[in-house]
């Protein structure tokens, strides 16, 4: 962490965000994003595009430019359809990358995503090797199916490690899963489980306890948490501009404090995300669909 951030963060430690502004708390959001954040998960898909579109390398390096200033690593989804190109060209910008393969029930697609992750991998652009994302939760694959991939994965990369992703309870209930993996790779959403913006940063400290529990001492990453600004409630979870900015604030002092990583979700908002998570899917970036901060 800079000297610089440091002296930020901690002059925020006793800091009340409901007696803010939304000025004063735009100013500490943009002093917080630019003195850099750990990591943030990189939207692919640009308005009109969804997961099947190929990605264009140059929109993928303009979307790089616009975040570089700000992060030190990506997180990246999936190894196909243009995807794997992330990695390189994050790293041509100086960036580490979390590169995940997108596995789900169908399994011919399985295999060309371990297959682009592990070419991706083997040619130096990988720094954490993610086999899969929230498989557990979608309940496409058992638990040994996912294992068996990740073994694969690791017998190959034995110097980088390989972990699987999903949300921090799921960790509890597959311990095998937990025990597989190099390091915990944890996605923790007050929102999505309908807290207050109040109570929400003090349930992602314990979704955050309970992963650490299931990973027996090993390293735990939060892999993804974010909060958005706009659409429709889910029971006490209200996204709005305010809210968006106590929780990104919320996260990063206590992140600061307790040296967590964290990989912010997300950095872009990607309208496609609607069909599967209503109006709110589409709000979760720092920049909006066109690439513009919205917290200004």
């Amino acid at each position: 962490m800079s000297h610089s951030r440091a002296r930020v963060l901690t002059n925020l430690s006793g800091l009340d965000l409901n007696t803010l502004s939304r000025e004063d708390l735009v100013k500490i959001f943009r002093e917080i994003l630019e003195n850099g954040i750990h990591g943030i998960a990189y939207s692919a898909y640009f308005e009109g595009q969804a997961p099947g579109s190929q990605l264009d390398p140059e929109m993928i390096r303009k979307r790089i430019g616009i975040i570089k200033p700000y992060v030190k690593w990506l997180r990246t989804f999936s190894c196909t359809e243009g995807n794997e190109l992330i990695p390189q060209i994050a790293y041509e910008n100086g960036l580490k990358s979390m590169v995940g393969a997108w596995i789900g029930h169908d399994k011919e697609k399985n295999e060309k995503e371990i297959e682009g992750l592990m070419e991706v991998a083997s040619k130096g652009y990988a720094n954490i090797l993610a086999v899969g994302n929230e498989v557990l939760l979608r309940g496409d694959l058992h638990e040994d199916e996912i294992i068996a991939l990740m073994e694969r994965v690791k017998e190959e990369f034995p110097s980088i490690p390989v972990a699987y992703v999903d949300a921090y309870y799921e960790f509890n209930v597959h311990p095998n899963i937990a025990d597989a993996c190099d390091i915990i790779l944890t996605n923790c959403y007050p929102f999505w489980e309908g807290y207050p913006i109040e109570h929400a940063h003090l349930y992602m400290k314990e979704m955050y306890r309970r992963a650490a529990h299931a990973g027996k001492g090993k390293k735990v990453i939060i892999s993804e948490t974010g909060w958005p600004n706009r659409g429709s409630n889910v029971k006490g979870s209200v996204p709005s501009f305010e809210n968006a900015l106590k929780y990104f604030i919320d996260a990063y002092r206590w992140a600061a404090a307790e040296g967590v990583e964290i990989f912010y979700f997300s950095s872009f908002d990607e309208t496609w995300k609607i069909a599967a998570e209503g109006d709110v899917g589409a709000y979760w970036g720092l920049w909006d669909k066109d690439g513009n901060l919205k917290y200004t």
